[in-house]
């Protein structure tokens, strides 16, 4: 089985970038997978316990407030709709990343796809409910296009090189 070859800094900030990419669709795999679970109710719950210490000594916390709110219009609907959304977003990257650290050619561009199409949706999403997790999110998303799009023009460069 081949896998990446790192010959320069160009392929170890790859492969980095890459690695983190993985593990945040393993992230996801985990939270999809708790939120088909857990019902709206105990995570509204969850959201209370969590959040009820720094209430306490700042009623105006804006990140626990965010989270109260955010459980607050917690339905099933919304919930199974977020489950859904996360595990597919899992598989898919976790499939891709495993695909490229396995030296496979025909995974940069699906990456590079799939993750272009993550960003427009945020770029959209920013716009309507801005938030600075989901602007860190998408500019990692944009540096990651950005490197893959390098290291596939690398591989192809190698492989005509290297019959």
């Amino acid at each position: 089985m081949a896998t990446l070859r790192i010959t320069d800094w160009w392929d170890k900030l790859f492969v980095i970038g890459i690695i983190f990419k993985g593990l945040d669709g393993v992230l996801e795999l985990i939270g999809g997978t708790l939120l088909l679970f857990v019902p709206p109710d105990r995570l509204k719950q969850l959201a209370i316990l969590v959040t009820q210490p720094e209430l306490t000594e700042d009623p105006d916390d804006f990140i626990a407030n965010h989270i109260l709110q955010g459980a607050a219009g917690l339905t099933d609907h919304v919930v199974f709709f977020a489950a859904l959304y996360l595990l597919a977003h899992g598989v898919v990257k976790v499939v891709l990343v495993a695909a490229i650290l396995r030296d496979k050619l025909w995974a940069y561009p699906w990456m590079i796809a799939l993750l272009v199409i993550f960003i427009l949706y945020q770029l959209y999403q920013l716009t309507q409910t801005p938030s600075l997790g989901l602007a860190a999110l998408t500019v990692f998303d944009i540096l990651i296009v950005v490197l893959t799009w390098h290291e596939y023009g690398r591989q192809r460069h190698r492989r005509i090189e290297t019959p």
